[in-house]
């Protein structure tokens, strides 16, 4: 594997700026990569090769004209498939989809463009992202690259998995339940959900409206950060965006990993704790029964290290966590229900007219949709038009909708106690292809740590923290109040420090070679 691939987003920007390589080598490397090993690992469904290339040679031009660049100009991005991207394919995964090009950019994506980002490609994930495994993809699983007989989480696999088979330094994922914090979890990568708002969702194919958030996957914190200043920002196209600065993550990150010394041992000393005064909670109902082994081991281990750099370390209960499972397979299918009328046959994509019997606007959107979704899309449809139905409504929905303003208020009490909270990402390490496709409920449960994020709209980080009994990664979750991203990034710097060496460099991906 060309070496350049192994270094994280920010060293590759800085020998970019340094002038040691170019963007098009940088972008060259990552697409024989891509092609050498996609056949494997199924991350991607699109690789733009002309397009990226060319955006590599125009960063490179401006470079060399002396003109301003952005931190990350030059480094090789890639998005998920439920971005849209003008001109280029934006499939969500799903066959109803297939072969449609979008007339616009996704603000995200009109910001990578214009911070000299070469899009590499669009990642796999599952259909419009329903899933925690990437098995519901039309378009084939995507492969976890720590062991291919196993999942890479979900919906946002296909990041994840790009960014630990080291296809690419720097991806996009969507996150609606845990679909970027999951996946980096399984994956050995780090991943970020911001603040509902911080991040526009303007041209993200809309799950649950009021849940789904866009957010960087990485291999380190400090790259997550970078990225995030990238992506982040008002916007005026999206209603929810919030009309607030963004924080400059990077250093904020930079500053805790120098103090707390990064690649070295866990400060021990009273004189060298960066974490001094700092209150950490750990979520009594997301670290219990139901959890692995070796998961809680390693979380257990990784809350020492925040307690060595001088941490505070006090449980914290939020009993409303127990039902926001619950809650979120309501409200979710119920938006989605609506999201996904659109897709009808007649606007966007596949059109399939009846063979028997009339054709009309309604047998034409009945065999659109039927040709066109999965068995999870259907099921999820399904659900959330009859939990919106009449005589159901209050049962179902309003009832969920007051458990996720409990959620809130645990959040917010638990916040009057400590700055962040802290549990494991995902009870499980990745399980095997097809263990839990039968079983929907066991499929669902992989995220019950990850929704309560989303309910209240705080912002969440997964990074690995070691591990397992069974060789996999382990991701370590930090929780932080609404706006309190910076809050979120300082401690997971400090913690990837004083964990020393980043897990992906054990991933196996990193010994693959590409004519194996």
């Amino acid at each position: 594997m060309n070496e350049l691939l192994t270094k994280s987003a920010l060293e590759l920007a800085d020998m970019l700026a340094a002038g040691q390589i170019t963007s098009v080598e940088l972008t060259q490397a990552c697409l024989e990569r891509i092609h050498a090993v996609n056949e494997r690992v199924n991350a991607f469904l699109y690789v733009d090769d002309a397009g990226a290339l060319a955006a590599a040679r125009d960063v490179d031009a401006r470079r060399a004209a002396g003109e301003p660049l952005g931190r990350l100009a030059g480094v090789p991005v890639a998005v998920k498939d439920n971005m849209v991207t003008q001109g280029k394919p934006t499939t969500c995964a799903s066959k109803i989809l297939e072969g449609w090009l979008p007339p616009y950019d996704a603000t995200v994506v009109t910001r990578l463009r214009e911070a000299g980002m070469p899009i590499v490609g669009k990642t796999n994930m599952d259909e419009f992202a329903m899933g925690s495994s990437t098995e519901h993809s039309a378009f084939g699983p995507t492969r976890n690259p720590w062991d291919l007989g196993r999942i890479p989480g979900g919906s946002g696999g296909g990041s994840a998995a790009a960014v630990g088979a080291y296809m690419v330094p720097l991806a996009l994922g969507s996150d609606t339940g845990g679909s970027i914090r999951q996946p980096a979890a399984v994956t050995g990568t780090v991943g970020v959900k911001p603040t509902y708002g911080a991040v526009s969702r303007y041209g993200l194919v809309a799950m649950a409206s009021s849940l789904d958030q866009i957010g960087p996957v990485a291999r380190t914190v400090a790259d997550a950060a970078a990225l995030q200043e990238v992506i982040g920002g008002y916007d005026p196209y999206d209603s929810t965006s919030l009309n607030e600065p963004v924080p400059s993550f990077e250093r904020i990150v930079s500053d805790a990993a120098s103090a707390a010394g990064r690649g070295t041992d866990a400060p021990s000393s009273s004189e060298n704790t960066p974490l001094a005064g700092v209150r950490i909670g750990v979520v009594k109902e997301l670290s219990g029964e139901g959890y692995q082994a070796g998961v809680l081991a390693s979380f257990r281990c990784a809350v020492d290290v925040l307690r060595a750099l001088g941490a505070e370390v006090v449980e914290v209960s939020c009993p409303s966590f127990d039902y926001a499972l619950a809650a979120y397979y309501l409200i979710m299918p119920a938006e989605a229900s609506s999201n996904l009328a659109r897709f009808d046959g007649m606007r966007y994509g596949m059109r399939v007219e009846p063979t028997e019997g009339p054709v009309t606007a309604e047998t034409v959107m009945a065999a659109t949709r039927e040709a066109g979704f999965g068995d999870e899309v259907k099921r999820r449809i399904i659900l959330g038009t009859h939990v919106l139905s009449a005589g159901y409504y209050d049962a179902y929905y309003g009832s969920a909708q007051k458990v996720r303003t409990l959620v809130q208020r645990d959040f917010a009490q638990a916040f009057a106690q400590v700055d962040v909270l802290v549990s494991p990402t995902a009870p499980t390490t990745a399980f095997a292809f097809g263990e839990k496709m039968d079983d929907p409920m066991a499929m669902y449960l992989n995220d019950i740590a990850t929704i309560p994020a989303n309910l209240a709209g705080v912002p969440g980080l997964s990074l690995p923290s070691g591990l397992a009994e069974d060789g996999l990664p382990v991701g370590f979750q930090v929780l932080a109040p609404a706006q309190g991203d910076d809050v979120m990034y300082r401690i997971a710097g400090a913690l990837e420090a004083g964990l020393g060496t980043p897990l992906a460099a054990s991933s196996p991906a990193a010994q693959w070679e590409e004519n194996a």
